[in-house]
């Protein structure tokens, strides 16, 4: 199986691309000039062409879905289900939560910064858009994954503090690998399902 794994709704792009044996990971950052989800497309041809594959070759695509940056959301999730809809391919939507739950030794408690004094809080499920005074009370004892925005609101209070801003994490690995659990499972995967992940409403500009 090729499997081609990309998440722009976070920090950075994440690439990565799985031949049944071995995961390839690219990670773009962004610049002055551009956005990091600017250079997707590029960058899914380089990482095809460096191991001599097409877009034909791929079985299976899998995207970031949200929650994370609106733009970033919409980027991968279009991409994904263009791929998925010319190819006649199979695509899997995986939350950004549940992805940077799977750090170091996985199952951690998330809280990403979702503005107006809330988190989006991932415990085994997603909890939604929690206000930070709840989530105070959830992160007591717990290893928590965060961002930098939140990192110093939750210093001392978690067991276990971690932003994945900080670390340099292969969150594309692992995304291709909740991805190929969910296909074991049976996980839907026709591109018209495929949806962003908005827990709260974008934002309407202008307003």
């Amino acid at each position: 199986m090729n499997m081609l794994a990309f998440d722009t709704c976070l920090d950075k792009t994440y690439i990565t691309l799985f031949n049944g044996k071995e995961f390839k990971n690219k990670v773009i950052l962004s610049n002055d000039e551009n956005y990091h989800s600017a250079y997707l497309i590029s960058t899914i041809v380089e990482i095809l062409k460096e191991e001599n594959l097409t877009p034909r070759d791929l079985d299976c695509i899998c995207t970031d879905i949200g929650p994370g940056s609106f733009t970033g959301i919409r980027a991968c999730t279009t991409v994904a289900r263009m791929l998925a809809q010319q190819l006649n391919i199979k695509v899997i939507g995986v939350s950004s939560l549940e992805i940077l739950s799977g750090v170091n030794d996985g199952n951690n408690l998330v809280a990403l910064d979702a503005r107006k004094n809330k988190a989006y809080v991932y415990d085994g499920k997603i909890l939604g858009a929690i206000e930070l005074e709840e989530v105070d009370k959830i992160v007591e004892g717990r290893v928590l994954v965060t961002d930098n925005n939140l990192y110093e609101r939750f210093n001392g209070k978690a067991k276990r503090l971690v932003s994945y801003q900080k670390e340099n994490y292969e969150l594309g690995e692992i995304l291709a690998k909740l991805a190929l659990e969910k296909l074991e499972n049976n996980a839907e995967t026709n591109w018209g399902s495929l949806k962003p992940l908005y827990i709260q409403p974008p934002p309407v500009f202008g307003k």
